[in-house]
């Protein structure tokens, strides 16, 4: 999901926020909102754009990826085998955007998984501020800020256990391994291949003649 995304969803969050006919359903919509800024800051990240980037770069026309008329059952096991590895290479990228789909729903359908994402984030950002006012000392010895955040997330372990967040998390990769096993198993690579031989004729024979 792009900031541009993110930046629609947070508009639309706020905006429904504004209607005071249902105050529980404002306390759910601020929770979201606070934790899509939170997301927005850690897309913000140059390490999490450039990588961003680099997937978007390598991202197949999704147009093709769900073309219905490029899927087929494998004749046999070697030919599925072939498929699944030339497949998932060359739609990798497409899959990983799948799988951060996924996640996201996943997401924003779990309000108290959002809550104690929040507040994990909350308590990282708490420590940052701290950490650059004044270090934190133990025993003489200063703890880093890694350690600290390492902290922070084992004991919020069993925050995450009785919101689901375990559950959560293994429905992503099993929706995901499912999705993309699917997918992979049944799109005729070879239909593809045979597209992308036929463009590169047609651009060798509209070349000028020197």
């Amino acid at each position: 999901m792009s900031l541009t995304e993110l930046e629609k969803l947070e508009s639309a969050i706020l905006v429904a926020a504004e209607d005071p006919a249902d105050e529980d359903l404002q306390g759910d919509l601020s929770q979201h909102s606070t934790v899509l800024k939170k997301m927005q800051a850690k897309l913000a990240s140059p390490a999490v754009r450039e990588w961003i980037a680099s997937r978007r770069q390598n991202i197949r026309p999704w147009l093709q990826f769900i073309n219905v008329n490029n899927f087929g059952k494998p004749d046999s096991l070697p030919r599925w085998s072939k498929r699944l590895v030339k497949n998932i290479d060359h739609f990798q990228s497409n899959y990983v955007f799948v799988f951060l789909g996924l996640f996201v729903y996943c997401l924003l359908t779990s309000p108290l998984l959002l809550i104690a994402l929040g507040a994990l984030a909350g308590g990282c950002h708490i420590l940052r501020l701290r950490q650059q006012e004044r270090k934190l000392m133990v025993a003489g010895r200063e703890v880093p800020l890694a350690q600290q955040y390492a902290g922070v997330a084992l004991l919020s372990v069993p925050i995450f256990l009785i919101v689901g967040a375990s559950s959560a998390l293994f429905w992503v990769i099993g929706a995901s391994f499912f999705v993309i096993m699917l997918h992979a198993t049944f799109f005729k690579h070879e239909a593809l291949a045979g597209a992308e031989e036929d463009a590169e004729l047609f651009e060798v024979t509209m070349e000028p003649v020197q």
